[in-house]
């Protein structure tokens, strides 16, 4: 799948550093209908990216960088500008490779473009990953730390604002907080500086919101009484059980690798029907528990050819961001075998509704935040989830198809005021060789 894609991150940075390059892009171009790149040496990205399991066909550029102190392999990936600025959180994952690093990013800014326009957003769809090259690199010293996403905000500022980087798994709110001081394309920025602040707690809400939809439309009723099991004690994760228990529910399990966020929750809830477990990483044996909901919480990818045939649930909706490890086919296989899926993008999008409203300004129980969990809009969550299940069902296709259906109707109208402006942004970019400038070390 293209030539040197099965290097790791580290070894495609000295490659680049090794030619000179600090910063290097792919850019769709649509009047030649082609893809144009900053340097030969990303040739192989490039072939990479024209073939159809990596999905660049619909995207609009993936800018990439070296940062210079930390070594980090930044990337900044913008599917659809059409209906606004892309936005999207910042994941920092160690990867095994450079395929698997664009692979996240470019499906993740897929997902970001449908979750904004089924939420009725304007905004695009954009994702930034950064990847840790050094093997000892001090992830948790607080020193390297704010290095690191300050490089990125660095990064971030040099992109003109065609993406705006935001939360995502790996970044904490401090971590926003000095990408924030380096640039200003940046969202769920902390209250002391002005912004909404950890969008997870809203997140959560969104997530249950679509639990009590779907459920509904399945005729089982509300969440009182029922067994839910959590993939995923993180930030969205211990909101949810919070949220969970509020409504009721009879049991609760969740599973988790870190020990500490797995012995925070259970302290949080003394005495709740709830049951923590620290399995070991890669365990997804919680994916197999017993339960009337299932939430994944944590990565992507987790419902696959392997893990769905042994899912003992009705209901499947979660937090995270492309749970189907094919989309197509695994998509399929939940309705086959009888299971609702909830697609992340209809039901997790309370982060980007959140805060993306923060450039407009912040108003106290913002109406504009709170209308996405009111059954009564039309637009909301409960009332999407039953819109999006009762046409699977009247049309025999699988839900996610069916959300991707509306999401890409949704993604053809641009937006009112500065519909293509982010295309412009990039052309601008290309135009004033944005690669070549980055050389002298700087993000």
């Amino acid at each position: 799948m293209g030539r040197g894609l099965d290097q790791t991150p580290a070894e495609f940075a000295e490659s680049l550093r090794r030619a000179g390059l600090a910063r290097g892009f792919v850019v769709n171009d649509p009047e030649a209908r082609a893809l144009r790149v900053s340097h030969p040496l990303l040739e192989g990205v490039a072939h990479a990216l024209r073939q159809r399991p990596l999905g660049f066909a619909d995207h609009e550029a993936v800018f990439l960088a070296v940062a210079p102190r930390t070594g980090a392999l930044f990337g900044a990936f913008v599917h659809s500008t059409v209906r606004g600025q892309a936005q999207g959180g910042v994941r920092r994952w160690r990867y095994p490779a450079v395929e698997e690093f664009l692979r996240d990013g470019l499906r993740l800014s897929q997902g970001m473009s449908r979750k904004s326009a089924l939420a009725g957003l304007w905004w695009g769809g954009g994702k930034g990953v950064i990847a840790c090259c050094e093997p000892e690199a001090p992830e948790d010293d607080p020193v390297f730390r704010a290095t690191l996403y300050e490089e990125y905000g660095a990064f971030v500022t040099s992109l003109r604002g065609c993406f705006l980087a935001a939360e995502d798994v790996g970044t904490t709110p401090a971590d926003v907080a000095r990408m924030f001081s380096r640039s200003r394309f940046v969202t769920c920025v902390p209250p002391e500086l002005g912004g909404r602040g950890n969008p997870s707690p809203a997140t959560a809400l969104g997530v249950v919101s679509a639990m009590e939809a779907a459920l509904a439309f399945l005729g089982r009723g509300g969440l009182a009484g029922k067994r839910v099991a959590v993939q995923g004690c993180g930030q969205v994760g211990r909101a949810l059980v919070a949220r969970l228990l509020e409504r009721g529910v009879g049991s609760l399990v969740a599973a988790d690798p870190d020990a500490r966020a797995c012995q925070a929750l259970s302290a949080a809830h003394p005495g709740a029907p709830l049951e923590v477990r620290i399995v070991p990483r890669d365990d997804r044996s919680i994916l197999a528990e017993p339960c009337d909901v299932l939430a994944p919480c944590a990565l992507g990818g987790v419902l696959d050819a392997k893990s769905i045939p042994g899912l003992r649930t009705e209901l499947v909706c979660g937090s995270a961001n492309n749970q189907l490890a094919c989309e197509e086919r695994d998509d399929r296989a939940l309705a086959e075998a009888g299971i609702t899926w909830v697609p992340d993008p209809l039901c997790n999008r309370m982060g980007i509704v959140y805060c993306g409203s923060e450039p407009w300004g912040l108003v106290p129980d913002d109406p504009d935040v709170l209308r996405h969990l009111d059954p009564a809009w039309s637009g909301s969550i409960p009332a999407m989830t039953q819109r999006v299940l009762a046409r699977a069902r009247d049309e025999g296709v699988p839900p996610g198809q069916a959300a991707c259906a509306l999401a890409d109707e949704a993604l053809r109208e641009p937006h009112p005021l500065l519909g293509h402006r982010g295309r412009r942004i990039i052309a601008g970019l290309v135009a004033d060789r944005w690669a070549a400038s980055g050389r002298e070390g700087a993000c």
